[in-house]
């Protein structure tokens, strides 16, 4: 029997005003990994999230969680840490994290005895007894998330979970996070505008901009449709021998010197739908002594600034 996904999304709306926040949005999430939630500011992430924490209702569309549809009785099973930070300043650190836990369902002598652990691996046992006031923005950040996963959540969706963070506290969080995904018992829905992070920690990814799903899938399968046949060259020669061996065989992009090899040239190449590089290859160094050849490996961002252009050309 096949298990059900962790989240689906089916023709989800939402308007505000006169404007849809998300409009016909619709993809689904599979257990474990890390699914990776993408797009500019506006472009609807956030209204999303509210929806799964159960703040707002889509106006149209449903959601279902572990094939069931989501409901507030599913709230325990789900850990958010949200973009904008916020805890109780007049109350203890500790004070805070046990009242937080206990609201997750969590016994207060289990909740402890969780805590302290994340506290010593995070580095934060030395602040139990401070206030909240007393305590750093990027030390707030790490209790924060720290109740974001105390209670061992089926779905963890985090939103900008590395953001304001120095470097090293940075990598902690991202290892604990890369731990959980390989513990396999957590889905966890990262929200970000970190596209390095993406690109590290994430399975799949959707693209959200201005309410509409621009894309969807797994990250390899993406970056092999983002490549759109491009290819990295490197030459020696003149540019414009190089231009005239290549003909109408490909679509030269861009061309430069090679800064790390002196007399070569870097060029970036669009070969035509269908084509057996290992033909053309074999073609083109009759003319040309070429020295290098790589398929061009595009970042999330390219990825998307693709994704958003196709979609424009698609409009009618």
């Amino acid at each position: 029997m096949t298990e059900p996904l962790a989240l689906e999304i089916s023709n989800i709306q939402k308007k505000f005003g006169s404007e849809f926040a998300l409009d016909r949005v619709g993809f689904s999430v599979p257990q474990q990994g890390i699914f990776g939630l993408l797009g500019p500011n506006g472009a609807g992430k956030t209204t999303l999230l509210r929806m799964l924490n159960g703040i707002t209702a889509p106006d149209r569309g449903k959601i279902s969680f572990y094939g069931e549809p989501l409901g507030r009785h599913h709230l325990p099973s789900i850990g958010y840490l949200p973009e904008e930070r916020g805890l109780y300043k007049s109350m203890r650190v500790g004070e805070q994290a046990l009242y937080f836990a206990q609201l997750r369902g969590m016994e207060k002598s289990e909740a402890r005895s969780r805590l302290k652990k994340w506290f010593e691996r995070l580095e934060v046992d030395g602040w139990w007894n401070k206030e909240v006031s007393e305590v750093s923005k990027g030390m707030a950040q790490k209790i924060q998330f720290i109740l974001s996963v105390i209670h061992e959540p089926r779905l963890l969706i985090l939103d900008e979970p590395l953001s304001g963070f120095d470097p090293i506290n940075a990598q902690r969080v991202r290892e604990v996070i890369l731990e959980l995904k390989e513990k396999g018992d957590t889905t966890i829905l990262l929200s970000t505008h970190d596209m390095g992070s993406v690109e590290e920690m994430c399975d799949e990814v959707a693209l959200l901009n201005k309410g509409h799903l621009v894309l969807n899938g797994k990250v390899p399968a993406l970056r092999e449709a983002a490549r759109d046949g491009r290819i990295e060259v490197t030459f020696r020669g003149t540019v414009m021998a190089f231009t005239v061996a290549i003909g109408a065989s490909a679509e030269l992009l861009s061309i430069q010197e090679d800064s790390t090899h002196a007399g070569e040239h870097r060029a970036m190449l669009r070969l035509p739908e269908k084509t057996d590089v290992a033909e053309w290859l074999h073609w083109i160094t009759g003319s040309v002594a070429l020295t290098s050849c790589t398929p061009w490996r595009p970042g999330m961002r390219e990825i998307f600034i693709h994704a958003v252009e196709q979609k424009i050309t698609e409009m009618p």
